[in-house]
Formats: C-alpha cells, sequence, structure tokens
C-alpha cells in the first residue's frame, strides 16, 4: 500500500529498526544506497531478529536509479524545510514516504526533484526526531487514513 524509502541511511541501528517495523505493518522497505555502513545481514542481525524474512526489501543503487525507477509514483519527502505538517496532508495508495540520511538529510538536488514535502512540527530550537520515529509517525498517519486495511 505504501512504502518507506532510506536515502543513504547511515546508521545501521536505525535500518534495522525500520525493517522490523516495516515488516509488522507490511510495507515495502525502499534502501537508496549508498549506506554509510556495510549492509551486512550479520550486522543488523541482532535488532531486526527474524523479521528480515518477513520484509519485502527493494534496493537502489542511487538516487537516479530510484527516481528513475519511481517516476510513476509519487514520492513525498519527510523534511524540516516543509511548511506542510505531515496529518493536515492526505495520502494516496501507493505513495512512497522518502526519508533522508539521519546525518544530512538530501541533498538540495533532491528537494528539487519530489513535489511534495512534508515535515512533523516540533518545539523550536530541536533539530530532529530518531527516523524510525518520524517513520512510525508518518506511516502511523497514512496507515489510519486507509483504516489499516491491510494489517488484519
Amino acid at each position: 500500500m505504501f512504502s518507506i524509502a532510506l536515502y543513504e541511511p547511515d546508521i545501521p541501528q536505525n535500518t534495522a529498526a525500520a525493517i522490523r517495523l516495516c515488516a509488522c505493518l507490511n510495507t515495502t522497505l525502499e534502501i537508496i544506497e549508498p549506506c554509510g555502513f556495510r549492509f551486512d545481514e550479520k550486522k543488523l542481525k541482532n535488532i531486526y531478529m527474524d523479521y528480515l524474512k518477513q520484509c519485502n526489501i527493494l534496493k537502489y543503487n542511487s538516487k537516479e536509479d530510484f527516481f528513475r525507477k519511481k517516476k510513476n509514483n509519487r514520492i513525498i519527502l519527510m523534511t524540516t524545510k516543509s511548511k506542510k505538517k505531515y496529518f493536515d496532508f492526505k495520502f494516496k495508495k501507493g505513495d512512497t514516504l522518502l526519508f533522508g540520511r539521519e546525518s544530512a538529510g538530501v541533498p538540495e538536488s533532491v528537494h528539487k526533484i519530489v513535489k511534495e514535502r512534508l515535515r512533523i512540527p516540533m518545539y523550536k530550537n530541536l533539530r530532529s526526531l530518531n527516523i524510525v520515529t518520524s517513520i512510525s509517525l508518518v506511516l502511523g498517519e497514512a496507515l489510519r487514513q486507509y483504516n489499516f486495511a491491510n494489517l488484519d
């Protein structure tokens, strides 16, 4: 129903937690490489436990590869550089929710490509939430709009 895309993730524990979350919510996880770590099953196994087998994971060699293959999909970038709040947005079946690199977000070139940008409102002077916390909030809202129809 929805996809979560991670742009060049650089913290293996967060990627493993995203695998677990996406497995539990029957959501495809898309990883735009290069990762800031070696994507190694042994390294991530203690965190994702046995959820890897339950998660549909797609990998892209680059952002160009990702955007070429997703040209017919609506991509929504989660960013602190937007005025639109995620809970005021109408999600559609097939949306891809794109989350930036933990240490640096996404480059300006990605901001120029995507048409939809959303943010999670937070108290001022705070930088950001953990990426998996952010994914949980936004994916939860997208699924709520569809009554979690595909989970039971």
